[in-house]
């Protein structure tokens, strides 16, 4: 229990004299004493009850406090019989050592203070181990009242007033109490992210943190031991709204004895998938070794029910590539990145906002050299409506819906959508030594166009390893542009080429705060018009002109010439 607690209940007679800033210590325990030193009686953490007999002078308050204070007591509470009131040099005494101070009036007996702690911190530990007990007696029972981390949850909601929730990599609620508000997204998020951060930093569990002025611990649902490489992107955490910096040992075993429980769940619906997994890895291989589409068609339709249940239509389907990468000069130790990848790119592909662990049944991922491939069923229309729409080729429109990471009606899953789902927490996890990449295919139609689909996506995941950071994506529509051939110019001729035309530009604006590059970047985006750019810019057409002069006489070009502009648009895309 809290300190604060005691100040709720009328009955105890308690009047707070000082320490309002620690009153959210933990009582672990209530001593009454009226002796000089009883350090020898304290262990820490308890509420110190005293009639002040022990008081002969003013210079007496100091070192018994300060012996409380080094024993870490929780705090002091001084009865005012004996002196009528509790003297100002205790009271000085308290504040010097942030120790909280209490009176109690003498109308109260120590006891009924005694007998009230007493009552509170049992009723905690009966509640913790009630918790475990009933915990594991509903994950082993059949029928609707067994299994699933929700149960748990509530459990730590109903038994021990704490708030919490399993999160993935992303951010995304696997579980939550079935009463009360489910966490904001935003913050979800970057719990996930410091949760990664910390276990790559090898710092120990949990590991607490604070968003939006709240106390998080983070504990980690770990599914085994060994190179957190492996895990990190992939395993689940439990979120517990509360600081448990001054947990006693028997809380926080607890709570790791709940990790452990939600490990089991996870591992039962890990094997879930394995149905999936065999699908796509199928699947794969008939379109890598050209296997005739009557072939891959008559798999998928196997597949389509499995990933689809209920849906009548044949879908469309897209394909995913993703690879992860770590710096590793010891070629031993270093991992597949498509296995690690694999798990990874599961929990990727289910929209952030969707709650429950099943939202990855309608993902099949396979992997296969060092890159994980996922098959996505997307709804697709009835062959009696694509007749009618006049379609029958390998390759159309994007499939009308898709949940996966919440991309609109009608355009499939995209890269940039994906990207900005999962950049931010997994970021964290690779820190400067891994990085994740994405390609995302167009959908398709049929089994014709799944063999494009797959190189589509694996070039796609090609350019998206081009560029710098250390999540990236790329999708088809990238294909089709000059901007595909950026990444593949050297780094040496990339740096000299932006250099010799930006350098100069860079350079006057740190003189003369002049923001001529910015200027440039507008006017190639409005196609060289000038009322476009300079209302784009909130400028005078005259102010424009006198700018777009400027950087023509500081690098020697012409921006009414389409090479000129070709060159400086190219020089920002690569700087």
């Amino acid at each position: 229990m809290r300190l604060r607690a005691l100040l709720e209940n009328d009955s105890l007679g308690l009047r707070l004299l000082g320490g309002e800033d620690e009153l959210d210590r933990t009582v672990r325990g209530v001593m009454t004493t009226d002796l000089r030193d009883p350090s020898r009686y304290l262990s820490g953490g308890e509420l110190v009850l005293t009639g002040l007999a022990w008081r002969h002078a003013p210079e007496d308050s100091e070192p018994f406090v300060q012996i409380l204070a080094s024993a870490g007591v929780a705090g002091l509470a001084a009865g005012e019989a004996e002196l009528g009131r509790v003297p100002e040099d205790m009271v000085a005494a308290c504040a010097r050592h942030r120790l909280p101070l209490f009176s109690v009036t003498e109308s109260v007996a120590f006891a009924t203070i005694t007998e009230h702690v007493v009552r509170q911190v049992s009723t905690e530990r009966a509640g913790d181990l009630a918790a475990v007990v009933e915990r594991h007696r509903r994950l082993m029972s059949s029928g609707p009242a067994g299994g699933g981390p929700d149960v748990v949850l509530d459990l730590l909601g109903s038994d021990l007033d704490l708030a919490a929730w399993v999160l993935s990599p992303t951010g995304r609620q696997i579980a939550r109490p079935t009463e009360g508000p489910g966490l904001p997204q935003e913050t979800a998020t970057r719990l996930a992210g410091a949760h990664m951060a910390a276990v790559r930093a090898g710092r120990r569990s949990p590991h607490r943190t604070t968003d939006e002025s709240t106390a998080y611990s983070l504990f980690p649902v770990h599914r085994g031991a060994g190179d957190p490489r492996r895990t990190v992107l992939s395993d689940w955490l439990l979120a517990v709204a509360a600081d448990t910096g001054d947990w006693p040992a028997e809380r926080l075993d607890l709570l790791h004895g709940v990790t452990q429980l939600i490990a089991v769940e996870r591992d039962r619906r890990d094997a879930s998938r394995t149905v999936r997994r065999r699908l796509a890895q199928e699947v794969l291989e008939l379109v890598q070794t050209g296997a005739p589409p009557s072939e891959i068609a008559a798999r998928l339709r196997v597949a389509a029910p499995v990933l689809l249940p209920g849906q009548g239509a044949s879908p469309h389907w897209q394909v995913i590539v993703a690879r992860v990468d770590w710096d590793e000069p010891d070629p031993a130790r270093a991992l597949d990145g498509g296995a690690v990848a694999q798990t990874l790119l599961e929990e990727l592909l289910i929209d952030p906002r969707a709650v429950g662990p099943d939202g990855s049944d309608r993902v099949a991922v396979a992997h296969v050299d060092g890159e994980a491939v996922a098959l996505v069923p997307l709804p697709g229309e009835s062959p009696q409506e694509e007749a009618e729409a006049g379609r029958g080729g390998t390759r159309g429109e994007p499939a009308r819906t898709t949940g996966l990471t919440g991309a609109p009606d009608g355009a499939g899953l995209q890269a940039d959508s994906l990207l900005a789902a999962v950049g931010e927490p997994l970021g964290q996890a690779l820190a400067d030594d891994g990085r994740l990449t994405l390609g995302v295919s167009a959908a398709v139609h049929s089994a014709e166009g799944l063999r494009g689909a797959l190189e589509e996506a694996r070039h796609a995941r090609r350019v998206a390893a081009a560029r710098p950071g250390a999540v990236r994506a790329a999708g088809h529509e990238e294909l089709a542009s000059h901007v595909l051939l950026l990444p593949f110019v050297p780094d040496d001729v990339r740096r000299a080429f932006t250099a010799r035309l930006l350098d100069p530009l860079r350079e006057y604006d740190r003189k003369h705060r002049a923001e001529l590059v910015p200027t440039l970047e507008a006017f190639l985006s409005s196609d060289g018009s000038w009322t476009r750019c300079a209302s784009r810019l909130h400028l005078h057409v005259n102010t424009l002109r006198y700018r777009v002069s400027r950087i023509e006489q500081l690098t020697g070009r012409d921006l009414s010439r389409l090479e000129d502009k070709l060159d400086f648009f190219l020089a920002l895309r690569m700087s």
